[in-house]
Parts: C-alpha cells; structure tokens; sequence
C-alpha cells in the first residue's frame, strides 16, 4: 500500500524536503513521481496523489540526496521554482485584532461558556516587558517615579501581556456566573494557610468546565491567559477551534511575535505554579508541511491526531508551522539544563496555567513519536517538532448553549 508522505517547504531558502514514509517491513516497491504542481507515490495496487498548495511550483529537476533510512521512509531534498505566498497566519497578534470602539463578547475556549459579554474597549495598549521597572532604575538619576505605582487598566481598557490580557472587572458587561475568582477550596483556606491555598484563591475558574482561565491581579483586575479565553466580534457568528489545534496555534504566534520584536529565539514554558515545563528552541517560523495520509489506515502515518488536524475532509492537508527544538523538565528531567536557562538573559520564559503546559508538552511528544527515527532528535536537543498555525476556522452560527 502507498505510505503516506510529508513534504516540509521552507519559504526562505526556496526549498523542499520529502519524506516518504513505506510500510514496515517494505512490502512492495514504491514508484514516486515529482511534477512542478504535485507529488505521486504509488505502489501495488495503490496510489497516492496530493496536489500543491496555488502558487507552489516545484523544480523536478533539482531532486538529489535521495536515500532510504531504516523505519525512516525515503528522504530527498527538491528546489521551488516558485515559493508559496507569505504565511499571513503567523503575522497575526492579539494587538492586531483587538480593535477600539467594537463590541466583542470574550468565551472560555475549552467549553464555548460566555466569560464576558459585549465588552468595548476606549483603549487597547501593550504593556511593558515584565521587567521594566529595574531598566527605570538604571537609566533614571532620581528615584524610581513608578515604584509604587502599577500599571492596572481603567474602566473600558485592555492592557495586553506576551500570553496574557487584563481587563477591568468594573464594567457592567461581566459576568459573574461564567467565572469565578477563586478555586473551590478557595472559600475555605484559613488566613493562615500555605503560599499554595492562597495562590489558588486568586485562580478565575470557569463555572462550567472548571477550566483555569486566568489569575485575580487586583480587586478589579483579571489577567487572562490567552490560551484560555477566545475573543469574538459580537455582531459575528462564532465558531470554535479544537483544543489541541488552538493551543498550537496561539503558542507558535507567541514564539514568532517574540522573536521578531525581542530577537530571542530560546524559551522557557513556566506554569501559574512557578515550575518550568519546556524549554524551547525556534528554529524558523517560515515553514509550510503538505502532508497525506496516503492509503493506509495505519497509525504509523506522519498525520497528527487524526482528523482533528486536518483543515479539509480530503486525505491532503496542509499547514504552516513553526519548527521547533524542544526538552521536557517534568519530574527534574533536564534540571541543569533549566537551571542555566533561566538564569540566561538571552531566554524569554512565557507562563501558561500548569495544566496548558502539560497539554503543549503531550502535542510535542505525539508529533515527535509520529515523524521517522531520523527526523526526531538534532545535537543534545532529543526532539524536533513542527507546531502547526491553524486555519481560519469557517464561520458558524451560534445557537443556544447547553446548561
């Protein structure tokens, strides 16, 4: 049977690289065919066909460094004679889209629950990096002006962070019932109970799912996480996003907005809890994966999770990416490795709540485990992976939600 295929196009350099994944042990021979528009691999008695991306043209000619790898499929490297359009996806920020003087009703993202409804915002403003205060200090001669001074927003504001946004809890439009400032054991922790009870008082939880979706600043203030909560036009019809796929998505447009605006290309992934989960290198954010399924129905294929990644119906998807280098520090794995990191200036750390950090960490290691034994470590780093920048999702309409 034909295996299925992935072909990994970078924008930058013009160029292609093709993994032909065969089955295990090799049942037949494989007849691949490269034409300028689209790829075919066939074998006895089966066929595989994905057309290109508009736009993406091949060079046939330029095929070379073909080789087979054991358990690894076929390999070969290929020129663009024309390369794909821009990935507009991965420009996308939070400021972008976040406009002044427009209504928008903001929802959890696990359960599609109203959090807040028809909020407008006078004011949409970035705030500064977490440690903003100590360069005052250093480029001030007198006293520091803002050191007792914190920078909460007022009525109708949005202050907006690398993960995360507050907004002021003063305004008519919240609601309440969606969230909850505190945990269930909240209410009862005792004034004198542990750092852990009285950081798990400031949680803002949803009623519905129990999700975590971000932490009390002030008596007025909310920070949530952007891996939490979904914002939507109100005079849009809303549509939702699987999990997995959206918190891809949101960390990969994290990491190249970084990137591009602080040059650091190094990342820690910390929890609400203080302890680091991932260490993370970016590699280059210019990527673009055709990937088919091919006509086996084995899990051994290069495909993510199913269907649940795939843009369209059809046996092709394609995607833009970022690629990655990344370690686990779960159970003290890598501690050393951490320990250096965060101690480095060059390293940019980005905090989700601990339970976000833990699904990013079962995404990389589910992609890892499904690419071929020799796409998966470089140097001392043991995984290489692919976070994949969903697509627009088509619009739907919204019904009436379920109690």
């Amino acid at each position: 049977m034909a295996g299925g295929f992935l072909l990994e196009i970078r924008r930058g350099t013009q160029s292609a690289s093709l993994v032909i994944r065969e089955a295990d042990p090799p049942s037949s021979p494989l007849d691949v065919s490269v034409a300028a528009d689209g790829l075919e691999v066939r074998s006895t008695g089966s066929r595989a066909v994905a057309a290109l991306p508009a736009g993406v043209r091949l060079a046939p000619s330029s095929c070379r460094g073909l080789c087979r790898l054991p358990a690894g499929g076929l390999h070969l490297r290929l020129r663009l004679r024309s390369p794909p359009p821009p990935a507009a996806d991965l420009c996308f920020t939070l400021r972008e889209s976040l406009k002044t003087q427009k209504n928008y009703i903001f929802y959890c993202q696990s359960c599609g629950d109203i959090i807040v409804k028809d909020r407008k915002f006078l004011r949409v403003l970035p705030l500064p990096s977490e440690n903003w205060s100590a360069l005052v200090e250093e480029w001030c001669c007198h006293p520091n002006p803002f050191a007792r001074s914190t920078l909460h927003p007022q009525h109708d504001d949005c202050f907006l962070g690398d993960t995360f946004f507050l907004l002021n809890t003063g305004n008519e439009s919240y609601v309440p019932e969606s969230a909850t400032c505190c945990s269930e054991t909240g209410h009862h922790a005792s004034q004198s109970g542990s750092n852990l009870k009285t950081k798990e008082n400031t949680r803002v939880i949803c009623k519905r799912c129990k999700r975590m979706l971000g932490e009390t600043v002030s008596s007025d203030t909310i920070k949530y996480y952007v891996t939490e909560v979904i914002f939507w036009p109100s005079e849009e019809s809303f549509s939702t996003t699987p999990r997995s796929q959206f918190v891809q998505s949101m960390v990969a447009q994290c990491l190249v907005e970084l990137s591009s605006t602080k040059s650091t290309f190094r990342f820690t992934i910390e929890g609400d809890d203080g302890k680091t989960y991932i260490l993370i290198w970016l590699l280059n954010s210019d990527t673009l994966l055709v990937e088919s399924l091919g006509s086996s129905s084995s899990h051994s294929v290069l495909t993510l999770f199913g269907d649940i990644f795939m843009p369209n119906c059809g046996p092709v998807g394609t995607w833009n990416a970022v690629k990655v280098l990344y370690q686990p520090c779960v159970k003290s794995r890598n501690k050393d490795l951490a320990d250096a990191w965060e101690n480095d200036i060059g390293v940019h750390s980005l905090k989700f709540p601990s339970e976000t950090c833990l699904e990013l960490l079962l995404i990389l290691g589910l992609s890892t485990t499904s690419l071929p034994p020799s796409l998966r470590c470089m140097n001392s780093f043991q995984k290489l992976e692919s976070i994949r920048v969903a697509e627009k999702q088509p619009k739907k309409k919204r019904g009436k939600k379920e109690a």
